[in-house]
């Protein structure tokens, strides 16, 4: 019996031992590449670069918020980082017109130019949940499409040139720091986070997004509004870029342009590294803060051991593959 009861309770152990890495396997990577990053990397396990690592991580991880409801409902945006441009050139241009026509001071004018930047970019993500509702195209063609629309438009009305009409407080949102210690765009990220994640674990809403991204037809069959649950995914993860945008206004005290061009791609690597698929209805936003602390580590130790800013893309790009791939096989063998 002894002999027979040891073997069992091995295996059993070697089995959750077994699903405990299949599921944390992305922690346990990790945790294994702090490691490695502290003892070879100079300067990297302190206080000022662990905190400069989750200010840089802060601007684009709005938008992996947003985007890992967009990815689980089975969508795509690729026009978000033309929505940090163009958020950026509204705020500067309304900034500096109405505090140059004496309609109201610069401090008052900026405000409405967030609100502005904000409306834009609802509006935005509602006309592109309407073009792929009501015509049934392919959200991938309809965001990029406006993601050229939107660097063209905001190249225009600023003349191809930085936008600086800005207050000196507008410069806390992007570089202040609470306590002198905090960056302030760490703390709007984790706001983002904690509301992302009650409305994808503890709503109707979430349970919702789950569903059409795994079935759409049998999500409708069972009473959910499919058309509605799209739209608002497209128009959150676009008031997620705006949000973006005015950080990075913020911090560099401009609006251009050029702001954001690339970003779609560090948010979408977030949200796949973390574990989501692309066909939709799998994700976490747990999961993609992760892989959002996993790219700004593997960026950050880059970085310090001064890798070739080239090399850097080859390392994201072969992350994508590797991430994608570990998804799949994972699905397979669950099928």
């Amino acid at each position: 019996m002894g002999n027979l009861t040891g073997p069992g309770k091995t295996g059993k152990t070697d089995n959750r031992a077994g699903k405990f890495l299949n599921k944390h396997m992305l922690e346990v990577i990790l945790i294994l590449l702090i490691i490695v990053m502290s003892v070879t990397t100079r300067g990297f396990l302190t206080i000022n670069n662990l905190l400069n690592i989750l200010r840089n991580m802060s601007l684009q991880g709005c938008i992996a918020f947003g985007m890992t409801m967009v990815i689980i409902a089975g969508e795509i945006d690729l026009s978000i980082g033309s929505t940090v441009a163009i958020t950026g050139v509204i705020i500067g241009l309304t900034t500096g017109k109405l505090s140059s026509l004496g309609v109201m001071g610069m401090e008052q004018a900026v405000i409405l130019g967030i609100v502005l930047g904000l409306f834009v970019a609802v509006l935005t993500g509602l006309f592109n949940g309407w073009l792929l509702t009501r015509f049934k195209m392919p959200s991938f063609i309809i965001t990029l499409a406006m993601m050229n629309v939107l660097y063209g438009i905001a190249a225009i009305i600023s003349n191809g040139f930085p936008v600086t009409s800005l207050p000196k407080w507008y410069n806390v949102f992007g570089a202040g720091r609470v306590f002198n210690v905090i960056p302030v765009p760490a703390l709007v990220l984790l706001l983002v986070f904690a509301v992302n994640y009650v409305i994808m674990n503890y709503t109707k809403f979430g349970r919702a997004v789950y569903a059409c991204g795994g079935n759409a037809e049998a999500a409708r069959l069972s009473g959910i509004n499919v058309n509605k649950v799209k739209i608002i995914v497209m128009i959150v993860v676009q008031f997620c870029s705006a949000l973006s945008g005015v950080l990075v206004s913020s911090q560099v005290m401009s609006g251009a342009f050029s702001f954001g061009k690339g970003w779609e791609m560090t948010a979408i690597s977030s949200v796949i590294i973390g574990g989501a698929s692309l066909s939709g209805g799998l994700g976490s936003v747990s999961r993609t803060l992760v892989g959002l602390i996993f790219l700004g580590v593997i960026i950050n130790g880059m970085t310090l051991l001064n890798v070739n800013e080239y090399a850097q893309y080859v390392v994201r790009g072969m992350l994508i593959l590797i991430a994608v791939l570990i998804n799949t096989v994972q699905t397979q063998r669950k099928n």
